[in-house]
């Protein structure tokens, strides 16, 4: 049903309004989801752990000459003959910047697939956003919200996304700095070049990106024969293939060329790219993101040969 007023927006508006309305819909029963899979799959998540100021004990290590003596732990060092210092576990917060695809190419679902591409993109980055809440991290969506630290911050990301309107289909990153990391969820289907393109001002500016690339299983494996109708979700545009399985081998090496070029452009910047199915289990992103974003490497934005 259109709204008064509506009729006479322009389709793009209009498209939006009704985008906007349907995810308002939806993200309630996402949120759910997401923190069933953090309760019940990944729990003891402890986000940047490492040596530092803080209060919780991280290890014993020989004392060396020079350090402060009040850091010894001396009932630890009464049980040898060797001295020992008590470490404690770096406490300080990360800024961590959340980003889901909205663009309507998000929302294709095979009949083999369990969900849209859409709804598994929006699951992570909310399950993201309860994990990193919970170990006391500030989160940010670009072009949503600024950083901020939250224990409930799942819950205020999915409130952000139900009242957005328009959500930019790529939000500028010029404002994210040194050593932020930033998660983003995308199928990234426009071609390599224009997506290093977008996302080269992380490199510049120091921060280091996880990509998780969300891939239906049709898109990937292209099993479509006879004659077949294919329409382009973000023009309208449409292509009829008499015959289908002969664009077969074409597509996938495409398909897998960009993919590789994506890989090996976040490897040689220390960044990390993971692949989620969406016939497959959302938990698998989410442990490869956690301990990527444990390593301290990729903060640097230089390209190693």
């Amino acid at each position: 049903m259109t709204r008064i007023g509506e009729a006479q927006a322009p389709v793009a508006v209009r498209d939006a309004l009704a985008r906007g309305r349907q995810r308002a819909a939806y993200v309630p029963d996402l949120l759910v989801e997401a923190r069933r899979i953090v309760n019940t799959v990944i729990s003891g998540w402890h986000g940047r752990r490492k040596q530092g100021i803080g209060e919780n004990f991280w290890q014993f290590r020989p004392y060396s000459e020079g350090e402060s003596v009040s850091r010894i732990d001396w009932r630890r060092s009464a049980r040898d003959d060797h001295t020992y210092v008590r470490d404690r576990e770096w406490e300080a917060a990360h800024t961590v910047w959340l980003w889901a695809d909205p663009s309507p190419s998000m929302l294709y679902k095979s009949a083999g697939a369990g969900v849209s591409k859409e709804s598994r993109a929006l699951v992570l980055a909310l399950a993201l956003a309860e994990l990193l809440s919970r170990s006391g991290e500030r989160i940010a969506w670009p072009g949503l919200t600024d950083p901020f630290t939250s224990r409930n911050g799942a819950e205020r990301i999915a409130a952000h996304l139900m009242h957005a309107t328009a959500l930019p289909a790529r939000p500028d990153l010029s404002a994210i700095r040194r050593f932020a990391d930033v998660v983003l969820i995308s199928d990234f289907l426009d071609p390599a070049e224009e997506t290093i393109a977008w996302l080269d001002v992380l490199a510049r500016h120091g921060a280091r990106a996880h990509l998780i690339e969300i891939a239906d299983p049709a898109e990937e494996n292209f099993p479509y024969a006879g004659r077949t109708e294919f329409t382009d979700p973000e023009t309208g545009e449409k292509l009829t293939a008499g015959r289908a399985e002969r664009l077969a081998d074409d597509y996938r090496a495409l398909y897998r060329a960009r993919r590789a070029e994506l890989t090996g452009w976040c490897k040689r910047l220390g960044w990390s790219f993971t692949t989620n199915h969406t016939d497959r289990l959302a938990s698998d992103a989410l442990v490869r993101v956690h301990m990527a974003m444990g390593d301290d490497g990729g903060y640097g934005g230089k390209v190693v040969a």
